[in-house]
């Protein structure tokens, strides 16, 4: 918890230290009314008394009332102040330190997870503090300073208020061990609930296909009625905390008078005034005590489910980036090569290694491609280029240098990246297309056309209403999946990079549409190097090179014709695509 108050500035603890002079100047209001309260008594028993010392003593009762409800609207605004600014800087934190985190270190966390410490768990330190601020500090202090002015009035009624205050902290506890443990269990049911809501609608599609609605539907009343049961179990035993606490106020009341009664009985005429008057201050103090670890009760009822969200968020704020981004951001002897030495790659929780011993070079115009079976390790070599993951052993080198050794910026700015699932952001389709800064600043109007139509998506784009100011919905849901691609590829285009990735980006194109894009990109980009995943032959056939993998080595490297003559595997994948004579006459 205290790690997240690292995020306070000068500005923000001069708020903290605002409410604590006004919630100092509350409790003193509030630890005056009971000294009129008992000058009202002694008066109206006092003959000779006069009617405006009683009215005088009353205003002042009025005053240091309405005083003290002015220092808590005070004090409630630069809580709520600074809890709300709490809430906007830990958000921002988390936002920024999931997109610093590399590929594998955001598997550890699961994206409803990451969405309930974004939200959820803010909110629950946010509300820790905006109370906090008002009760954790004004609680102690009512309580001692109302003991010190009730420890020499009667050692009895001490006595009775050290039970009740310990009677009052044993229940609490008990509730803390109960409860407690509980609360991480809560967090844990948000996160499911999150998840199955979130895979209910982004597989809408395919749940309605299969007809699992039912289905769907009994997946999330388990898990809704799990976290219901597990809250009302919690929300039952703090219930339990409320009526002990009013029963051991009033209890303490009517104890304090039947001692007060006791004490008045037994003393002598002239001291019966003094008592009676001590005995209306002790009970007003005592309400004070007890009303002061009713406020840290509210506390303790948050304080365990903000706890365990604080340690949620430190889990994402304190992992460790396992890239490292490197400093190099300036000019290069070569342009537009990329070069794999030696190189070998296993997951950080894997034995065995995924890539092995991965050599080759993609020279300034080359077009490199690669192929081979499913789960081969195309797609985790090709994602080494970026840095998504790092090389385990040898070196990955983008114009000579090692790609670990690149500023984050300096590297992508170099490459046009297109994924093996095309992504559209909620926008436009100009937004799309020119998305982000790029690191070249923005892209202009006819970058967006010639992108799109290099990516045979101007075909498209000009039958849409609003032509490229069409609103794409977030996921691309409102377009086919070969729309999305072009869009993607579009995307990479804009850029104009040296280097361009395409991880198996024309799968969803037909064969027409994916030979005209090929041939129109070849010429548009004829100085790039292309790098290309893919599955298709007809895709690669004309690569300068093709590279060719099986269970994560490289077992042939060559052109076309070459590999049919000197790679079995490949001479498989092309024979299970294409005909015999259609190969030889490629």
């Amino acid at each position: 918890m205290l790690k997240l108050l690292k995020v306070f500035d000068k500005k923000d603890f001069l708020y903290i230290l605002i409410c604590v002079i006004f919630i100092v100047g509350q409790v003193w209001l509030d630890l005056k009314l009971p000294d009129y309260m008992a000058e009202i008594t002694t008066l109206v028993q006092t003959e000779g008394s006069h009617m405006q010392d009683i009215i005088l003593n009353g205003v002042y009762m009025l005053l240091c009332a309405f005083g003290s409800l002015a220092f808590a609207v005070v004090t409630g605004y630069f809580a709520a102040k600074l809890a709300a600014t709490f809430s906007m800087k830990v958000r921002k934190k988390i936002f920024h330190k999931v997109e610093d985190l590399d590929t594998e270190e955001v598997k550890q966390f699961e994206t409803s997870s990451l969405i309930t410490r974004t939200t959820n768990d803010v909110t629950q330190v946010e509300m820790l503090i905006a109370l906090g601020m008002q009760l954790l500090i004004k609680a102690p202090i009512t309580a001692v300073w109302a003991i010190t002015k009730i420890l020499d009035k009667s050692w009895q009624w001490s006595a009775i208020t050290g039970v009740a205050v310990v009677i009052l902290l044993g229940v609490i506890l008990v509730l803390m061990i109960i409860v407690v443990p509980r609360f991480k269990l809560v967090q844990k049911l948000t996160d499911r609930i999150n998840r199955v809501t979130r895979e209910n609608l982004t597989g809408i599609r395919v749940v309605r296909a299969f007809n699992a609605e039912k289905y769907q539907e009994n997946k999330f009343a388990k898990v809704n009625n799990d976290l219901t049961n597990l809250q009302l179990f919690n929300q039952k035993k703090f219930a339990i905390m409320m009526p002990i606490m009013y029963l051991i106020m009033y209890g303490l009341t009517l104890a304090i008078y039947f001692v007060g009664a006791y004490l008045i009985e037994e003393a002598g005429m002239a001291d019966k005034i003094t008592i009676f008057g001590n005995m209306i201050v002790f009970s007003s103090y005592a309400m004070q005590v007890i009303m002061s670890f009713l406020m840290l009760a509210m506390i303790f009822m948050i304080l365990p489910r903000a706890s365990v969200s604080a340690k949620r968020i430190n889990e994402v704020l304190d992992t460790k980036n396992m890239i490292v981004p490197g400093t190099f951001d300036g000019e290069t002897k070569e342009k537009g090569t990329v070069e794999f030495r030696n190189v070998y790659f296993k997951y950080a929780d894997a034995d065995e290694y995924l890539l092995e011993n991965i050599s080759f070079k993609a020279n300034k115009g080359e077009t490199v491609a690669f192929i081979g079976s499913t789960g081969s390790g195309k797609s985790t070599l090709i994602n080494l280029v970026p840095r998504f993951y790092d090389a385990t052993e040898g070196e990955v080198l983008v114009d000579g240098i090692n790609v670990k050794d690149y500023a984050p910026q300096a590297l992508n700015n170099r490459l046009g990246y297109v994924p093996q699932k095309a992504v559209m952001f909620n926008g436009t389709v100009n937004y799309n297309i020119a998305y982000g800064e790029n690191g070249k600043g923005n892209i202009s109007e006819k970058k967006i056309k010639d992108a799109a139509k290099v990516a045979q998506a101007i075909e498209f784009i000009e039958k849409m209403d609003d032509k490229y100011e069409t609103h794409i919905a977030q996921g691309g849901t409102n377009v086919s999946g070969g729309q999305k691609q072009r869009l993607s590829i579009a995307r990479a285009i804009a850029r104009e990079p040296e280097i361009y990735i395409f991880d198996d980006s024309f799968s969803a194109l037909d064969y027409k549409t994916d030979a005209i894009l090929r041939k129109e990109l070849r010429e548009y980009t004829k100085d790039a190097t292309i790098l290309i995943v893919a599955q298709r032959i007809g895709t690669i056939m004309n690569a300068d090179k093709i590279v060719v993998l099986d269970s994560g080595k490289c077992v042939g490297m060559g052109t076309h014709k070459e590999l049919l003559k000197t790679c079995d595997v490949y001479k498989e994948i092309a024979l299970s695509q294409l005909s015999k004579e259609e190969l030889e006459n490629a």
